[in-house]
């Protein structure tokens, strides 16, 4: 655990019997009831220890291992997996908990259980720049996303997006956009594709489905090493949403902090043969893009261009030898 968490108001932090506790809940998922029987302490004494501990961790964490994003930044996580000029992956997970008091149907998913909403964008390292935590489990991704500060800082233009740029060996397509990718069950817009609604699609719709796709794959096997690490991801949480929350938040500003600190012992996957790699530095402008205020139907309109330059792009100046013909 890091140095940093070494004092606070009302618990010693620096005792590890004390970090122990609380990193075992996040890592296990054991009950605080099987916590407290391990280390000879009260129920109680687990809870709040559990509650501060993971708070604090946020607290000393989130500045270095999960700023707010900058131009400089987006730029470096640039995707490479087959989908150029994309930024990250956007998806949302149900983090299940206990039905609380009097909620009613608030936090019950279609999933038939009652949970809070994870949505998180995860960068080509595995890593979670940006993530939203605690909406009510009823939401749908896509009104998580138009709730949440990420997409108000796309809206209004200040997340810090880098400047339009060209997509390696298509000049005839002009500048495009960078954007995010997700699933069908968010908004296609200018900064997120989605891939075209369908199941019998043909020709460059389903290789621009097949492409998408894969470039979102990041994004599941991210959460998936996201639980294996943090096994309560894997039970029900038991206590209150707003501390679900803090233990929500701590597990991916630890994950990052692994990923970033740890001894790298895996590879980021290599593209296959025949795939592009990423824009040459000298295409990418500094700076960045104004978003002009436009009504609902021009910025629809505009979507639909960027994601049928898209298609073009993949149909055309670079297939590679897995897309289908």
């Amino acid at each position: 655990m890091p140095d940093k968490l070494v004092s606070s108001n009302s618990v010693e932090w620096g005792d590890s019997k004390v970090r122990n506790q609380a990193t075992r809940f996040l890592a296990t998922g054991d009950s605080h009831r099987t916590v407290a029987y391990s280390y000879r302490v009260g129920v109680s004494t687990v809870h709040r220890i559990v509650i501060q501990v993971t708070r604090v961790i946020w607290d000393a964490l989130v500045g270095e291992f999960m700023p707010v994003p900058t131009t400089d930044d987006s730029r470096s996580i640039h995707h490479p997996w087959a989908f150029p000029n994309c930024l990250g992956a956007i998806d949302g997970k149900h983090v299940v908990i206990r039905a609380p008091d009097n909620s009613g149907s608030l936090f019950f998913n279609y999933k038939e259980t009652y949970s809070i909403v994870l949505l998180a964008v995860v960068d080509a390292e595995y890593c979670f720049p940006v993530v939203d935590v605690g909406n009510y489990g009823r939401t749908s991704d896509g009104g998580v996303l138009a709730n949440s500060a990420f997409s108000w800082a796309l809206r209004d233009g200040t997340l810090g997006l880098p400047q339009d740029a060209l997509l390696p060996g298509a000049e005839r397509l002009g500048p495009q956009p960078y954007v995010f990718v997700a699933n069908e069950a968010f908004p296609l817009r200018c900064d997120n594709m989605r891939p075209f609604p369908g199941t019998q699609l043909h020709g460059s719709r389903r290789t621009f489905n097949i492409r998408l796709s894969h470039a979102r794959l990041i994004v599941e096997n991210t959460f998936g090493i996201l639980s294996s690490q943090w096994r309560m991801y894997r039970g029900v949480f038991g206590i209150s949403p707003a501390n679900v929350d803090a233990c929500v938040k701590a597990a991916c500003i630890l994950h990052n902090f692994l990923r970033k600190t740890t001894k790298r012992t895996w590879r980021t996957p290599r593209p296959p043969a025949g795939q592009p790699g990423p824009p040459p530095a000298d295409r990418e402008a500094a700076g960045l893009q104004p978003v002009p205020r436009m009504g609902s139907n021009n910025s629809t309109w505009e979507a639909l261009r960027v994601r049928e330059a898209y298609l073009s792009y993949f149909s055309n100046e670079r297939s590679v030898a897995w897309q289908p013909l």
